[in-house]
Formats: structure tokens, sequence, C-alpha cells
């Protein structure tokens, strides 16, 4: 890639981490490309889809949230792996605002970044599967219910003062994990 080419993706993904974070998913990619101070042609000719764009931007934080899902795959104890992975989702949420937005709402929805959202619904399904199985999360627990506290937090966090929303997040997560699991692992 030219090296003019490669400064244009770079100052692109910065100017479209700052806006997501700013305005969230749904933020006109024509902001985005002024931000970045190229023309929206540019913007398209680098990232097609507003998918591209945003797993882009997010591709470091993509990538450790896929090391949590190897991780929690890979815990012997699925009840407590799948705890400790919305734990962990629910922090980003506190700390990266523009990521979290971008994936609580393609979960939500289920549409945008469609290879991530697929990988964390299998991810989460399969681990919420094991620990019913183990006997540690309620059997009329659903996927979607688990994607639901997700959103339910992102609100937590957008509602709590900047000094809170890790307190009540945390607070949050805890109360509504609690309501999933069997009464013999309370």
């Amino acid at each position: 890639m030219r090296v003019d080419a490669e400064q244009n993706r770079e100052r692109i993904l910065a100017a479209a981490r700052h806006v997501l974070a700013e305005a969230g998913p749904g933020v006109p990619m024509t902001r985005i490309a002024r931000r970045a101070g190229v023309a929206v042609a540019t913007l398209y000719r680098r990232f097609p889809s507003r998918d591209d764009l945003v797993a882009g931007a997010y591709a470091n934080q993509w990538s450790s949230c896929s090391d949590s899902h190897a991780a929690a795959l890979t815990d012997p104890d699925p009840g407590r792996a799948l705890q400790a992975l919305i734990h962990r989702l629910c922090a980003y949420q506190v700390h990266d605002k523009g990521f979290t937005a971008a994936y609580v709402s393609a979960l939500i929805t289920g549409r945008g970044l469609d290879q991530q959202r697929a990988d964390s619904e299998r991810v989460i399904g399969t681990l919420l599967a094991r620990a019913q199985a183990a006997g540690t999360f309620r059997a009329d627990i659903e996927r979607a219910d688990l994607i639901v506290l997700l959103a339910g937090n992102a609100g937590v966090v957008a509602s709590a003062g900047p000094g809170d929303a890790a307190s009540a997040s945390r607070r949050y997560v805890a109360h509504m994990l609690r309501s999933f699991v069997t009464e013999a692992t309370r």
C-alpha cells in the first residue's frame, strides 16, 4: 500500500474510533470522513461498508474480546467461565464506550459486525448450554437474556456519573447474574 494511502487509512481509523465513541455506531460516515480530513469516496474505497470500518477501528478491542472468549471456552467450570466473561464484557462497557456500543448494538439488533457477532453468540450459547448442563445456570435462561443484561449494563454505565460507572456496573451485573444461577450455586 502506498504511504499516503496507509496514512489515509490510519487517519480514517483514528477518526472512526473518536467519532464512534462520541456519537455511537449510527453516526453518518460523512462525519467520520470529515473528521479524518478525507473525501467520503476515499473512506468507502478503504472501507466499503460500515461494518468494515467499525471492525477495522476496533480490531484491537475485538482481539482482546476474542482472547476472553477463548479463555472462557477452556475453563473447566462453565458457570464460572460464563460469569467471568459477562463481567469482562460489562467492564469493557465502562472503559470503551465506542467499541461496546457497536458490539452490543450488533448483538441486540442482529445486524452489523457479522463475524464478531456470530462468534460472540456461539461462545455465549456454548457456555450457557454447558453451565445449564452442569446445573449452575437456570434452565429457563436463554442467550437473549444475557444480551439483555449487556444492554441493561450499557444503560447503567450511561446513567452513572464518570466516577461511579464501574461500581454501578459491577453491582448491576452481580445482581443480574445472581438471578440467572440456580439456587444451589447462589
